[in-house]
């Protein structure tokens, strides 16, 4: 019967490892999937490119569509237009529209307000995507939701 007691704590060891080992690989798989990105953007937008890298550079997968019609993309999605930029891009179910710096996307990916989205209006000097040495503009990242209410979210 002692060996009975040996294959016994054996096998709960063994089942509890197996358990350990698979909510840790499921748990470390979800943590690792990167954040994924659509970007709406003019195929010659110089900016919009060096945001897309930006964002890559931040660990975010982007697909990148070049559009003629950016106002239609943004009425689309419900931007206001007097937080309108360059590009338009949806991240996790977020609108992200013009140079918001990806950990401010992050921050919204991780507190999941119940906003449609964020902005930097226009193409402030120094956001990503507008870097210009030794300037740096302050700037607004504003958060919007579909009744048209606006906060801002973060001060850069």
């Amino acid at each position: 019967m002692g060996e009975w007691k040996v294959a016994f704590k054996g096998s709960r060891l063994a089942a509890a490892l197996v358990v350990t080992i698979t909510v840790a690989g499921s748990s470390s798989h979800a943590q690792q999937k990167p954040p994924s990105a659509t970007v709406y953007k003019t195929a010659t937008c110089g900016c919009c490119a060096k945001w897309v890298d930006h964002m890559r550079a931040q660990g975010f997968v982007v697909k990148v569509h070049d559009v003629d019609d950016i106002g239609s993309v943004k009425a689309k999605f419900g931007v206001p237009r007097e937080l309108g930029s360059c590009h338009t891009a949806v991240v996790g179910g977020y609108v992200i529209e013009g140079h918001v710096p990806a950990d401010a996307v992050k921050r919204l990916l991780r507190e999941r307000p119940k906003v449609a989205g964020l902005a930097v209006p226009g193409m402030p000097v120094g956001s990503p995507g507008m870097e210009q040495p030794g300037r740096q503009d302050p700037y607004a990242i504003v958060s919007f939701d579909q009744a048209g209410q606006r906060r801002i979210y973060e001060r850069r």
